[in-house]
């Protein structure tokens, strides 16, 4: 029997790419869920963000995270080798929009999906998605391009909405189903939370627990619906199992 890792085989370390392509779905935004959800849990991982103006993981959890340039291979490569050289750890990569295409390109030109099987590192692509139509058109490339090669995990950001009757509708939700892919919901936080976590540059973790000048002046009612909606995320987390 062979000794190669498949897709149904465990694997000693993770690299999480947090995609969609789309501005404006979210992807940051769950790049910090799992960032918290990893240190909550004292999960080894670190960070890389590819977001050269706007980068969250930089700025809310700078102490885990480094830059990573898209376009640049030497830059693109210490993903696989972090992964590599500590099995157990977990790679986050916060994909910024316009990014998909140079990782592609690194990815074919590197034999990574090769290279990290034999390696015994899963790849999971989280394909972060609002409940537009160009949100469907993109998982519908994502998945013609890697098929059964890649992970995949759908990340319904209600973000705009909850309705995602254009995804179930159009058979690509299923035809990811039938390829292994996991569903995450995550549901919309009030805009006024968001905006003071936001502007006190605080990880999660620091708007849930700290007061006064530590953290976001939070109200009590503020800070019960964020504790309210981070169980419901960590939960989504934990039910795919990172």
């Amino acid at each position: 029997m062979s000794d190669i890792p498949t897709l149904e085989a465990p694997a000693t370390s993770k690299i999480h790419l947090i995609g969609g392509e789309k501005g404006g779905v979210g992807k940051s935004l769950v790049s910090r869920l799992l960032a918290q959800h990893f240190i909550d849990r004292s999960i080894p991982f670190v960070g890389f963000d590819s977001d050269r103006s706007h980068g969250a993981l930089m700025r809310f959890y700078a102490g885990y995270a480094a830059p990573v340039l898209a376009d640049r291979y030497e830059a693109l490569d210490a993903i696989v080798e972090s992964a590599v050289e500590q099995p157990g750890r977990r790679v986050l990569v916060d994909l910024a929009a316009q990014t998909h295409a140079p990782l592609v390109q690194w990815m074919e030109d590197s034999g990574v999906l090769d290279l990290a099987d034999v390696s015994g590192v899963a790849l999971h692509y989280w394909h972060v998605m609002d409940n537009g139509k160009d949100s469907v058109d993109l998982l519908r490339r994502l998945l013609d391009q890697f098929g059964m090669r890649m992970r995949y995990v759908l990340v319904k950001n209600q973000v705009r909405g909850d309705d995602f009757s254009q995804l179930e509708q159009s058979g690509e939700q299923a035809r990811a189903l039938a390829l292994g892919a996991r569903v995450v919901t995550i549901r919309r936080l009030h805009d006024a939370v968001v905006q003071k976590i936001d502007a006190s540059n605080a990880s999660f973790w620091a708007a849930r627990n700290s007061q006064g000048r530590e953290g976001p002046s939070l109200g009590l009612m503020e800070r019960q619906r964020l504790k309210l909606w981070l169980n419901h995320a960590q939960a989504e987390l934990e039910a795919v199992g990172v």
